[in-house]
């Protein structure tokens, strides 16, 4: 096993995405975003939020659970696992697939075999597949197998799509790629900011997933108390607030730590990282799930710590949001993440299919936190259509469900923790922590719990 850290439902639903996003497009090019270009943020970038994956290429498709165990020693699961531990077969059943909702996913290059591989994915597991709307955001260099970071962000951008997908199947998937070239001094992250913003303005998307981090520390002035390198980014999720749409980010991988500025290792402290941290963005941490071949718990979900561990802990740049106010004994006077966790341990990860990268095209099983944030916009996106529309920012939301029971909020409170790289984490406890948030979501219930509760 090889571990890497690199920190339709309806058919005719799929082309009114890529309508609008041409619509959208031929009416501005990038450059004519109306926005002020932000700051740059010199050497501060963001890394996919992937722990690692097991490259299973010695298998034709899919194995059981057993077969996994004995090749690799880890669980892997399949959607249709996925969908029966999360009781979303249910909502499926009523018609509530995501359909007329679009999710938004934001990566760097993308993956030039997208649409092929959600495909394939979707015929193993019997699921319809959709139709992946692709906006090139900037100057996308041509992709290159033999790059590490295209080939890294390819697998992030497969993940992403493969799992919102798995949990919305009716729903449009827009995925944006971006050229990311550290260049002249300017990072990723801007670009990434420009091309969310100009898709709110424009209409496109409903909820936008987002499965890159950047430690907050390695912004320029923050460990100095100077946070404007990273509020002066802050202006598409500003934009999405203003338009309601719901904006996520995975927690990040390194339990309560992060990655240093130089990419060597992570902090020997406890740090956060944007955008996961930032209040106007819900952070999706990560849970270990046990099941069974069928997707049935054999026992409670745990903290996802095996080869990553689910990020959370306390913001160095915020203070304590007013939807925070309850849990003020936890995470004190600052923005304490994660928000709710979903599946993201390596053992119980998600088999994934690829084929960008010529000499690697096959299944793989990919584990962190980058598989919950989307995993979780699908779970918005059920939301917003039985809402009716957009729901928006869902923190307060959240942690209002989670004071009440029968709202779909399943506590995760087995003791187990985030510990991770040798600094000290948070443990699972009864109501709110610093290892899974407010805990994870029981489809049913919380899809329409949350369709009341937010945005009213």
């Amino acid at each position: 096993m090889h571990i890497s850290r690199t920190g339709r439902g309806i058919a005719a639903a799929t082309t009114g995405a890529a309508a609008l996003v041409a619509a959208a497009l031929a009416t501005a090019t990038p450059g004519a975003v109306a926005t002020a270009t932000p700051a740059a943020v010199p050497h501060t970038f963001a890394t996919p939020a992937i722990a690692g994956h097991a490259l299973a290429h010695d298998v034709d498709s899919p194995i059981s659970i057993a077969q996994c165990q004995a090749k690799w020693h880890i669980n892997c699961y399949t959607p249709l696992q996925y969908r029966t531990a999360y009781n979303l077969n249910s909502l499926y059943r009523k018609g509530i697939t995501g359909k007329g909702r679009t999710i938004v996913i934001v990566d760097s290059f993308g993956s030039p075999t997208i649409q092929h591989d959600l495909d394939v994915y979707s015929k193993q597991f019997g699921m319809a597949s959709t139709k992946v709307s692709v906006v090139k955001w900037g100057k996308v260099p041509p992709f290159d197998p033999k790059n590490g970071d295209m080939t890294g962000w390819a697998g992030e951008s497969t993940l992403d799509v493969e799992m919102a997908h798995a949990a919305a199947p009716g729903a449009r998937i827009v995925l944006v790629e971006t050229g990311v070239a550290e260049t002249e001094g300017v990072t990723g992250l801007p670009e990434m900011m420009n091309a969310e913003k100009f898709l709110i303005d424009h209409g496109v998307g409903d909820v936008i997933t987002q499965s890159f981090d950047a430690t907050e520390n390695t912004f320029p002035g923050v460990d100095q108390g100077d946070s404007s390198s990273i509020q002066n980014l802050r202006y598409a999720f500003k934009d999405a607030a203003r338009r309601g749409v719901t904006v996520l980010a995975s927690s990040g991988d390194d339990g309560p730590t992060n990655g240093t500025l130089d990419g060597s290792g992570d902090y020997t402290k406890q740090v956060n990282s944007w955008p996961s941290a930032d209040p106007l963005v819900t952070s999706v941490g990560g849970t270990q799930l046990h099941l069974d071949d069928q997707g049935n718990r054999v026992k409670p979900d745990s903290v996802y710590n095996d080869y990553g561990a689910g990020g959370g802990g306390i913001s160095h740049v915020f203070s304590r949001p007013a939807f925070q106010n309850g849990v003020k004994k936890i995470v004190g006077n600052h923005r304490g993440t994660p928000d709710i966790s979903m599946s993201a341990a390596v053992n119980g990860g998600a088999w994934v299919y690829s084929s960008y990268d010529p000499t690697a095209v096959g299944w793989d099983v990919y584990g962190g936190t980058s598989e919950s944030s989307p995993l979780f916009s699908g779970i918005v996106a059920l939301a917003d259509q039985v809402a009716g529309h957009r729901l928006g920012n869902v923190n307060a939301a959240l942690y209002r469900l989670a004071r009440h029971k029968g709202t779909g909020i399943v506590d995760v409170n087995d003791g187990t923790d985030n510990t991770y790289g040798g600094v000290t984490g948070y443990k699972a406890v009864d109501g709110y922590d610093m290892a899974t948030g407010v805990g994870t979501p029981d489809a049913p219930s919380f899809v329409r719990s949350l369709a009341r509760a937010a945005r009213r």
